[in-house]
């Protein structure tokens, strides 16, 4: 009977619920709110509601299954015996994302907890010391490697065994840390992009770069608020409105931001016919968004291909770190305009780019675990988003108006309202833009006006995460 009560005992204390913390039932919160956008009013519910789901499983007690739980275990050594004394009481440190690098060979070394939020590298440093450094951990008994067990030793006497199970997240999460997921929706992109309205009127690049003012903006915004450089390079790469640029960036330079940025980045992209507006109208008169603009040239086939082919030659050698986005962004779209590989371009368009929208979206969700989500600075980190993308907005529009009083351009004037589709967006600024101009005019259209600055900027954020990588990354 003692042993039915044990079990029933050790079941109820095995169950989720106990392991429930308030920052947890917060988070079931933030979950409603991403499905309410996505699945009730159909803001990017492509995305959000992957990320919603996966920040629903992150926030719920899997004991290691989805998110690796580490422990960490004080390990003495006997002088005289040379055994390995193990009786010392196995510690939670908590949920850990990608704390241990992998071994190449079992002689290998690696710091600790390089990604991990404040409150975690806090309970490390209690749990363990300020410097560690962790080996594979080698059984004296047996002189052999033990698997899924390291050795970790710092500045205190004592050594210490981590143990660590993989779960789901630690293979998901590959796909952002090896540059995978951003790099195939990219792709898709390129094969969903005509690049045709830019190439009629090279003017657009002008407009794309400096709707890139909301990033510099930010950056600098986020620096003053003590954050780190990489941190506010990922905060400002917001006012770029590119999702997958911003998870790229915030994976390199800011990881343990990564869950924050991703949301803001994909909530104000969904937002943007809510925010761009108001914007719109206080920065321009009823008479410059009557503006009407001649028809664009039709641009050449060998156009679209030399295009293509030139700025990855010329992008990748002024930003290397920039290749994998620009490199996969120009594929795509060299893809689609050959006109001889129709269905590599339908499967980049569609299955390839599904599959890859499900899997970054899980991955992002399963980083938002309440502990390291629910703080002031995930609230500052929204915040400044906004300000990036409004101050983005701005610039393109600002832009658009000086570019009219250039002498030799004035006579073919811009509709400024093109200028706010700079943001990369695609290809929902450009037909924010078009809608705004249509309510001052009906019979004004501007959408494919709109799309040179809208993939100006696409180009432009990348080169500008590329420029973040390369100078903040060493």
């Amino acid at each position: 009977m003692q042993e039915l009560i044990n079990s029933f005992v050790d079941f109820i204390n095995g169950m989720g619920i106990s392991q429930m913390t308030w920052q947890m039932y917060v988070m079931w919160g933030v979950v409603l709110v991403l499905l309410f956008f996505g699945v009730v009013k159909q803001f990017e519910p492509l995305l959000l509601v992957p990320i919603a789901f996966g920040a629903l499983i992150a926030n719920i007690p899997d004991n290691g299954m989805v998110i690796s739980q580490a422990y960490k275990q004080v390990v003495s050594v006997n002088q005289q015996t040379g055994k390995v004394d193990t009786t010392g009481k196995m510690i939670d440190v908590g949920f850990i994302t990608a704390t241990l690098t992998p071994f190449e060979d079992e002689q290998g070394e690696a710091e600790i907890a390089k990604d991990l939020s404040p409150e975690e590298k806090a309970k490390f440093n209690e749990a363990m010391a300020e410097k560690q450094t962790v080996k594979p951990y080698v059984n004296p008994e047996t002189g052999k490697v033990e698997k899924g067990k390291y050795q970790v030793t710092g500045q205190k006497a004592e050594k210490v065994m981590l143990s660590l199970s993989g779960g789901l997240f630690d293979f998901l999460s590959q796909g952002i840390k090896c540059e995978i997921f951003p790099a195939l929706i990219f792709l898709g992109v390129g094969a969903l992009t005509d690049f045709g309205p830019l190439l009629a009127s090279p003017k657009a690049l002008l407009l794309g770069a400096a709707a890139q003012g909301g990033v510099a903006c930010t950056f600098l915004a986020a620096m003053a608020l003590d954050f780190t450089q990489g941190q506010a390079s990922a905060i400002g790469i917001i006012g770029g409105a590119d999702g997958p640029t911003s998870i790229f960036l915030a994976s390199k330079l800011a990881p343990e931001l990564l869950g924050a940025i991703a949301v803001a980045a994909y909530s104000y992209m969904a937002l943007v016919p809510l925010i761009q507006p108001p914007f719109m109208k206080m920065f321009t008169t009823e008479e410059q968004r009557k503006i009407k603009m001649k028809s664009l040239r039709k641009v050449s086939k060998g156009e679209k291909l030399f295009f293509c082919f030139v700025v990855t030659i010329v992008t990748i050698l002024l930003c290397p770190d920039a290749a994998p986005l620009l490199g996969m962004l120009m594929l795509g779209n060299f893809l689609r305009e050959c006109q001889v590989t129709d269905r590599l371009v339908n499967c980049a368009q569609n299955e390839l780019m599904n599959i890859t929208t499900i899997l970054l979206g899980v991955s992002v969700g399963l980083t938002m675990q309440g502990a390291r989500f629910v703080q002031a600075q995930t609230m500052l980190i929204i915040c400044l988003g906004l300000v990036a993308f409004a101050v983005a907005t701005i610039c393109g529009l600002v832009c658009a108006q000086i570019m009219n009083r250039i002498p030799g351009w004035s006579k073919n004037p811009i509709n400024p309202l093109i200028g706010s589709a700079g943001v990369s967006a695609v290809p929902m600024a450009a037909r924010v833009s078009h809608n705004v101009g249509q309510q001052a005019d009906r019979s004004n259209f501007l959408l494919m006006h709109a799309m040179g600055p809208n993939v100006a900027g696409v180009i432009g954020t990348a080169v500008i995460a590329g420029y973040y990588i390369t100078t903040l990354s060493h």
